[in-house]
């Protein structure tokens, strides 16, 4: 095998599972290699390999077995349908022309021709069962001939007459055709025959009846006249039986004769055939209702079976049926049914029947197709393989059309062909629109193969490789065609490339270097057709990936329009040889009509004499071959008497297709054309057959417009005869194309497609409407019994036999609403899941429903339907794991940030950017999406909750695939703002406004220019240039109808924002008596109410008010000081002016009225700031220093001091101040600290300081009130408190500089942040606050112990603290306060009470849930504290003193017990305390305290690890140094078993567990592997972890191990994982869940009854997990009812719970001395301490611990 050069790559590969990655294996099908290497011939005639579908034609008369077929639809095909769905991905569809068809057209010629197309395409296509024959008592009539050859009718003719027979009525009815060849007498149109025809059909049902009859007796007569003079000629000898049969045979013989004659055993496999024989049904012949189950005739007013009819029957039924069953596999099912004495064939005895027919048929289809369909998922892992079959299938489609053979075709077969020359160049045909260009490309890539070979020898193998540009995504992207091609190439020639590049230029640079690999022996031709779709991405339409020069054997066929886009041009750039170019133009008007006259011909039919004289002036206009084609459509039709004139051919191929479309409309229905060729149209790549019978079947209007059109009685389903009448009557111009497993309905071309956009899409509610109608079928929304409601006018109902379906509960309507009735019926459209899952145990076996993947999102963005948008396709978890898993990540963000643009939700745009930073993990391993999405996801939902949804959805569907279930997640968010660069310094920038848009903010400059932009694309909207005055700020009115911008000039500038033109310039004065002596004054501020500015200059007593409406002054607002600030009031009725001496007047807007002047106490300096809560009428003066007085407002003429806060003396400078939404918090923001007020006490809540040197810029808070987010001088990062605990949550870093000012949003709760290289950053506050849920201790988590209850969790940090945390929210609840460092902690299985011991030598007994510490003892430095199982007493163990065994209940003292063991565990039993001492296992009595049981190793052999086995409690499993595995029976002293390890095994030893039984030891050496030890056989096995194992736990049950393993140095592409957690099931040694971990893990701990996990990291963090194994059937985890997904369903759950902190008793309840007694190994252990008084324990207290 060849291995290329230059061919390495470090990009990710395209096709993560496609042909591309890997090798072309020999025994691949023959099938794909044909495909591959573009063998078109040698591919299936009717479909490509995945172009399948299951199509199964129902062969029966319609009358008698008109249940059958009612009760298969209504039932069977239904779930046949879902069965072939999931299990093949492909469709089941069933041709029964006969349902839903008005019975007076069941023996319709046109019908019966149809059926016969339609019944050997079902033989033909069909991939599985294709043939069911239902053949019952009844032969059926014989049919109406719609046309017979003209000698033969004129033979019959003259036989009737010699019979004596009127012939009168064939004479009428049948006129003689002479553009048949030969020619032929056809049967006249009932609508041309029978009075009013068309207007009964839509109009009473009284006029209908009637023509139905005469239509009626006018066809049996017909009948019995063919059927007398046949059966005359055929005695005769005149005419042979095969001629005969035509005119004497039933469709229902005709059919089965057809579909089981003279086939091959194999084929009759996929046929069946159902015979219902009834017993002693001539006896009942004479009932009225019998007529429909068998063939009856009347003779002397006696009703009787017709014998003729019924030995016909008989001769098919009992001789022709059993020949071919004998001589094959023909499944044939015979029953007989006994009818009733009295009713003969009733209704009761027919259900019986239908029932056992449904239950039968469901079974052998399902048998038929298991053993002829194969699961094919080629297309489904291998996208390449799929792009080329599409292409094929085009070509195949394209090809069949190519009639026009010419001398263009012969150039290009002469190009392809081997040549002298050392270089070629690509060869360009070209031509306008309609010349064929694509027919003949088509004809080329098909024949291509074959003319190599030919010409080169059958040794030869030569690729072809043919794209159709613009007709699939791939094929019109650059980038995508040139990867597609390049591994074509590859796989065609053997080529192993590791990677494709991300660079277009690289990957142009692989192209020409896989040119080079072809040789004489497998030549290369690439054909492209149509370079004008190319999109212009890359440039691609300059052309400059093509290869101007080829290998001698490369050959490239190129295609384009001559005038689009400028690509001829730039071809003839790129190619000089003008030998390269062929150009298709009009052919001359003979060689057409020629070409059209062997058209006719091949159809049997040509044009008069008369009429090719219409025929010719039609072609004198116009030769194109599209034209041509349509004439030939148009003219295959006329008949010889037609009236033709010089307007029955339109001149222009628009004109013709139009006629065309018209002509169609006048056979099928207006309506029902407009809607079918509308969605057509209108959907994304095509619509299925099967498909759009089910759409047009949910379009009310389509249904209404048939029933009373046709008076059809059931509502439920349009017919699909009028679906195959449609296709047959475009047939040439709606092509079918398989894409995926798929065959899609098409336009052959662009004009076609052009046309019917024009002609039925142009009315945009209409359009919404269809978009809409389509969204909902690929939601699925009418799908599983669901009924919609269908309108109908309520005259035709009294036909119809609907009562049973009218709602029991609804009343009569009144006669006024009685026109417009409503009833709901069952459409039958199918489930629309994401995938088809074969096997529910096997969820990554599934077929992709790649067609709501291509058109659900598409139609959903068209019709606006936004919440299904969100919920049904982004945040639907099955959708996000498909497209990954089939490799479409990019498509996925694609389709995200299309659904954002439309909707403008930020939980769009979050998740679009979670999802890029978790791309490689999930692309290297899908399954563990929902844990990654979990773990982002959960700390953030509370600020984003339509984030919830796609939670719900991991919880619901992310077990299936990984079995870790994040319940708590403390992952940190990772946050990137969205970054807009204004200008090179922030020196430049006056003022930022954000704005009602979250994407859009205003921007003003120092150099005058005001500009709006986006700040998403980084796009400037508008610019307003305040001719090159220097601007002092700008500002928004509330509506953002106008801008408002101060200037040096001191004038103001009103904008029309909108528009950006300019309303009004208005000039900004002082009063005479203002004060200001000498200089120029500024503008010093402005202010805006909804319909005033207010403006003042510095210095200034005075207020200038302008109207914004019409720009000019209404007053001077004139104040007792300099005026410092402004603030309107929200409903801009009062204005609030700050002056000097911390003074502020209130003026009346309105009126301009003075109201009233306050001065605060602290009136040494300036009201910096003026708060307005209009809430609770209160007014804020704000000072300089940030001192703080509150006036109540409710009487605005007189407002009342209510409270001062002196800041003066501080020397802090006021920077920033702002109110909380909800006016409880204010926070003033000073140079060196922070402060928040409450204002309903009006005290300071909360403080912050800075540190030394350092300096606030600015601070807001979060929508909550319970994070707030600051910036310091000098530094690049913003910070967040939390404000309960002064904690800083986070520290984001903005890369773009130091910030120097920060500007908060209050629409989007957005913040800005202008850096000093003057980039303006957006950050999402909900976001950045969503940081401050987390809650961490600040210290790495030692230990964690889990409360029996798994409620709550305690953990250990080394500190002096224990914190308890609420498992299920993450939150911590209490903290429980020690003298000392926190060295040891038990607890009580029910978790009430918690044992602790510090570092002071003390130990306390805590009330977990009030926080008390109800005893203490000092007196002893523990090692180590144990409880017994039964929580009655309290082991703990000292290194240097005696270690005691207590009593929990009362503090008194057990036992001692005198010797120092390590590792000590109490048995199940509560018996023995087992432990090591040097070389020694001891077991050591808990009620005596005395050595037990005792197991002693030789000298030099120590005791390295030991286990206790939970399941049997008298046996201990411990290691030896020498590397000896041992289980030890306590009760016996004696060793059961002893394993021996591998020598050195034990070097590096750090777990070592034993499975409950005791049956399986897990050690961990620190290495990449686990071991797993058989204890029983002694065998050691090797299972790989996922990296090096850092710590491993086995649970309870024995049948996980849950491990965290570190990742490989090289895997250098997962930014920010540091380990892994990951659960292996032991049964298979599978891993059945993995999920990153993003910090450092400092502890793992597993629950003992629920597989919880919780992680301790090395921030004081936890994060917690379950593991719901889908093999597991008892479920011991609801995760839907897990409290932490209550957080966000319960509001109450949404504010953090307020954390207790408890402290310890300062005096010891009891205190422990040990006496020289105790240490004397002769005395016994039960000497009464000294302390023994102390421990005296109150009553109350006593039941307080019990």
């Amino acid at each position: 095998m060849k291995r290329m050069k230059n061919l390495r790559w470090k990009s990710p590969p395209m096709w993560p599972s496609g042909v591309g990655s890997r090798q072309p294996c020999p025994r691949e099908s023959a099938l794909r290699r044909a495909a591959i290497s573009g063998n078109v011939l040698a591919l299936p005639q009717h479909h490509v390999p995945t172009g399948r579908s299951v199509r199964v034609f129902i062969c029966a008369n319609p009358d008698d077995t008109e249940a059958e077929r009612n009760a298969l639809k209504e039932h069977v095909y239904p779930k046949l349908r879902d069965f072939c769905r999931e299990n093949y991905g492909i469709e089941f569809q069933v041709v029964d022309l006969y349902w839903g068809v008005d019975p007076e057209e069941w023996d319709s010629p046109d019908l019966q021709r149809l059926r016969m197309k339609l019944l050997e395409e079902c033989l033909q296509t069909s991939a599985g069962p294709c043939f069911v024959g239902l053949v019952g008592e009844k032969y059926g009539s014989i049919r109406v001939p719609g046309e017979v050859e003209a000698p033969e009718f004129e033979r019959i003719l003259d036989a009737a007459v010699e019979a004596g027979l009127d012939t009168h009525i064939l004479e009428e009815w049948y006129c003689r055709d002479e553009n048949a060849v030969p020619p032929a007498y056809y049967l006249k149109p009932k609508a041309q025959m029978l009075k009013n025809y068309q207007n009964s059909m839509e109009s009473s049902s009284a006029a209908k009846m009637k023509n139905d009859k005469a239509w009626r007796n006018v066809s049996e007569e017909i009948k019995r006249i063919f059927r007398r003079s046949v059966l005359q000629l055929q005695e005769k000898g005149t005419m042979k039986p095969p001629q005969a049969k035509k005119f004497l045979c039933s469709a229902l013989e005709d059919e089965l004769d057809f579909a089981l004659g003279k086939q091959t055993p194999a084929f009759l496999k996929k046929c069946v055939c159902y015979i219902r024989k009834i017993s002693n049904f001539d006896r009942h012949a004479k009932l009225p209702e019998m007529a429909k189950y068998m063939d009856i005739v009347i003779a002397e007013d006696r009703v009787m079976r017709n014998q003729e009819a019924y030995e016909r029957l008989l001769k098919v039924r009992d001789e022709f049926i059993p020949t071919v069953v004998a001589s094959s596999n023909l499944r044939v099912y015979s029953s007989v049914t006994h009818c009733d004495m009295k009713l003969g064939y009733s209704q009761e005895v027919e259900s019986h029947y239908v029932e056992g027919l449904c239950k039968q048929f469901y079974e052998d289809m399902v048998d038929i197709i298991q053993a002829t369909v194969q699961q094919n998922f080629d297309t489904e892992t291998d996208p390449l393989y799929d792009e080329i079959l599409q292409h094929l299938s085009l070509c195949k489609n394209f090809s069949s059309f190519y009639d026009y053979k010419s001398e263009t075709l012969d150039l290009v077969q002469e190009y392809l062909l081997p040549s002298k020359e050392s270089r070629m160049s690509p060869l360009v045909v070209y031509g306008g629109p309609c010349t064929g260009k694509t027919l003949l490309l088509a004809e080329v890539a098909k024949q291509a193969y074959t003319w190599l070979q030919t010409e080169m020898g059958p040794e030869t193998d030569p690729v072809v490789i043919v794209r159709f540009v613009g007709s699939s995504e791939f094929a019109t992207n650059l980038r995508t065609l040139l990867q597609s091609i390049c591994e074509q190439i590859a796989i065609n020639y053997r080529c192993l490339i590791h990677f494709l590049p991300n660079k277009i230029q690289e990957l142009r640079e692989l192209l020409v270097n896989l040119l080079g690999e072809p040789s004489f022996h497998r030549p290369l031709v690439i054909i492209l057709d149509a370079l004008e779709q190319l999109s212009e991405a890359d440039e691609a339409r300059k052309l400059w990936w093509l290869p101007a020069h080829l290998p001698r054997t490369v050959r490239i066929v190129v295609s384009t329009l001559p005038n689009k886009h400028g690509i001829l041009q730039k071809l003839r750039c790129l190619i000089h040889d003008e030998g390269r170019y062929v150009e298709l133009v009009q052919r001359d008007r003979k060689a057409c009509s020629q070409i059209l006259k062997q058209q006719l011909l091949g159809l049997k039919r040509k044009v008069t004499s008369g009429q090719q004289i219409y025929v010719n002036e039609a072609l004198a206009k116009c030769t194109l071959p599209m034209f041509v084609n349509l004439i030939y459509q148009e003219v295959v039709h006329w008949r010889s008497h037609k009236d033709v004139d010089d307007k029955s051919l339109c001149s222009t191929v628009h004109e013709s297709i139009e006629q065309l479309f018209y002509s169609v409309e006048n056979k099928l229905g207006q309506r029902f054309v407009f809607r079918s060729l509308g969605y057509i149209t209108m959907a994304n790549v095509g619509l299925t057959e099967v498909e759009l019978e089910d759409i047009l079947s949910l379009d009310n209007s389509v249904l209404g417009d048939i029933m009373v059109s046709s008076n059809l009685k059931n509502p439920l389903r349009i017919s699909y005869d009028l679906v195959a009448r449609l296709k047959e009557e475009l047939e040439g111009y709606l092509l079918e194309r398989q894409v995926h497993n798929a065959t899609l309905m098409m336009w052959a071309n662009r004009h076609l497609q052009l046309i019917a956009q024009k002609l039925y899409l142009s009315n945009e509610e209409d359009v919404h409407q269809m978009h809409s109608l389509l969204a909902e079928y690929f939601l699925g929304a009418w799908s599983g019994g669901r009924k919609k409601i269908f309108h109908c006018d309520n005259n035709h109902f009294a036909s119809l036999n609907i009562s049973q379906h009218k709602n029991p509960h609804s009343q009569q309507p009144s006669h006024k609403e009685a026109s417009a009735e409503k009833y709901s019926y069952d459409r039958q459209t199918p489930e629309q899941p994401w995938v088809f899952q074969c096997n529910l145990l096997e969820p990554d076996i599934f077929f992709v429903n790649h067609r709501k993947m291509t058109e659900l999102l598409y139609h959903l963005t068209r019709s606006g339907r936004m919440d299904d948008l969100m919920y049904g396709v982004i945040m639907n978890f099955s959708w996000l794991y498909t497209m990954i898993k089939i490799g479409q990540f990019e498509k996925a963000l694609t389709d995200i940030d299309v659904a954002y643009n439309y909707s403008q939700e930020k939980e769009l745009k979050f998740l679009a950017t979670t999802l890029r930073s978790i791309k490689i993990k999930v692309m290297k391993n899908p399954a563990s999406l929902s844990a990654e999405l979990q773990q982002r996801l959960l700390p953030v939902v509370t600020s984003l909750p339509k984030l919830q949804h796609l939670l719900l959805e991991c919880d619901k569907d992310g077990p299936k695939y990984c079995s870790i279930v994040p319940l708590h997640s403390s992952m940190d968010v990772t946050y990137s703002p969205e970054r807009l660069p204004l200008c090179s310094s922030y020196m430049q920038i006056v003022e930022i406004l954000p704005t009602l848009a979250p994407n859009i903010v205003l921007v003003a400059l120092e150099d005058g220019s005001v500009s709006t932009w986006d700040v998403e694309s980084r796009q400037l909207l508008r610019q307003i240039d305040t001719a090159h005055s220097v601007v002092l700020g700008i500002r928004l009115t509330s509506d953002e109808k106008y801008l408002v911008v101060a200037t040096t000039k001191n004038t103001l500038l009103i904008y029309d924002n909108h528009k950006s033109c300019l309303l009004s310039e208005v000039d900004i004065k002082n009063s005479k008596h203002c004060g200001i002596t000498g200089g120029v004054a500024f503008i010093n501020g402005f202010t805006l109410s909804s319909h005033h500015a207010l403006a003042w200059l510095e210095a200034s007593k005075d207020v200038n008010v302008i109207d914004l409406l019409y720009g000019w002054p209404l007053y001077l607002f004139h104040c007792w000081y300099e005026v410092t600030c402004v603030q309107c009031s929200p409903d801009g009725m009062y204005a609030f002016c700050g002056q000097y001496l911390n003074t502020t007047s209130i003026f009346h807007l309105g009126t301009g009225d003075k109201l009233a002047t306050v001065t605060s106490e602290f009136s040494g300096g300036f009201v910096k700031s003026i708060l307005v809560l209009d809430t609770i009428h209160q007014m804020v003066m704000i000072d300089n220093e940030g001192s703080l007085s509150v006036w109540n407002t409710k009487e605005i003429t007189n407002p009342r001091l209510m409270e001062d806060y002196d800041c003066r003396g501080d020397e802090n400078e006021v920077v920033g101040i702002e109110l909380s939404e909800d006016q409880r918090s204010i926070l003033i923001c000073k140079d060196k600290s922070i402060e928040v007020l409450d204002t309903k006490l009006w005290k300071m809540a909360e403080k912050f300081k800075a540190k030394h040197a350092e300096r606030f810029v600015a601070a807001v808070l979060s929508k909550n009130g319970q994070s707030i987010v600051a910036s310091m001088e000098n530094t690049s990062s913003i910070f967040v408190w939390r404000r309960d605990s002064g904690q800083c949550m986070a520290s984001l870093i903005e890369i773009s500089g130091a910030i120097v000012k920060l500007i908060k949003s209050i629409h989007h709760n957005l913040l800005l942040s202008v850096a000093s290289s003057g980039v303006l950053s957006v950050w999402d506050i909900d976001i950045i606050t969503a940081m401050s849920n987390i809650d961490k201790t600040g210290k790495k988590i030692q230990s964690l112990q889990l409360s029996g209850r798994e409620d709550f969790v305690f953990t250990m940090d080394g500190s002096e603290a224990i914190h308890k945390w609420n498992f299920s929210t993450g939150f911590i609840e209490t903290v429980f306060k020690h003298e000392g460092l926190v060295e040891n902690c038990v607890l009580t299985s029910s978790g009430d009470l918690m044992v602790t011991s510090d570092d002071k030598c003390s130990q306390y007994i805590w009330h977990t849930a009030t926080g008390e510490n109800i005893f203490r003892i000092n007196g002893q430095k523990i090692s180590q504290l144990l409880m017994t199982h039964n929580d009655q007493f309290v082991v703990s163990l000292c290194e240097q003193n005696v270690s005691r065994v207590w009593r929990l209940a009362t503090g008194h003292k057990v036992c001692n017990i005198l010797v120092t063991l390590q590792n000590a565990l109490i048995t199940t039993a509560n018996t023995f305390l087992v432990g090591i001492t040097k070389n020694k296992l001891l077991a050591v009595s808990l009620w005596s305290g005395s050595i037990s049981k005792k197991f002693v190793c030789d000298d030099g052999i120590s005791i390295i690890n030991f286990k206790l086995i939970p399941d049997c409690p008298d046996f201990v499993v411990f290691i030896t140094s020498t590397e000896t595995v041992f289980i030890w029976s306590v009760a016996d002293e004696s060793v059961c078993r002893r394993v021996q390890l591998p020598t050195n095994f034990l070097k590096n030893l750090e777990e070592f567990q034993i499975s409950p039984n005791g049956k399986l030891g897990i050690i961990s050496k620190g290495d990449e592997n686990i071991n797993v030890l058989d204890l029983h056989s002694g065998k050691l096995r090797l299972v790989h972890a996922a990296g090096i194992i850092w710590r491993q736990k086995l649970s309870r049950d024995g049948r996980y191990l849950v491990y965290v393993c570190f990742r490989n140095s090289d895997e250098h592409d997962e930014v920010g994982v540091v380990s892994n957690l990951i659960v292996m099931r032991l049964a298979d040694g599978k891993s059945i869940g993995t999920c990153s971990l993003y910090k450092t893990p400092t502890f793992l701990c597993l629950s003992q009854r629920a597989l919880n996990i919780i992680i301790g990291f090395e921030d004081g963090s936890i994060g917690t997990y379950t593991v719901v194994d889908r093999v597991d059937a008892a479920l011991k985890i609801k995760i839907a009812t897990s409290n932490s997904r209550q957080i966000v369903n319960n509001a109450s759950q949404k504010i953090r719970p307020k954390c207790g902190n408890h402290a310890f008793k300062t005096i010891a309840d009891c205190l422990w001395r040990e006496s020289t007694e105790v240490f004397s190994r002769d005395s016994p252990i039960n000497v009464s301490d000294s302390g023994e008084d102390e421990t005296t324990i109150p009553t109350k207290k006593n039941e307080l611990l019990q």
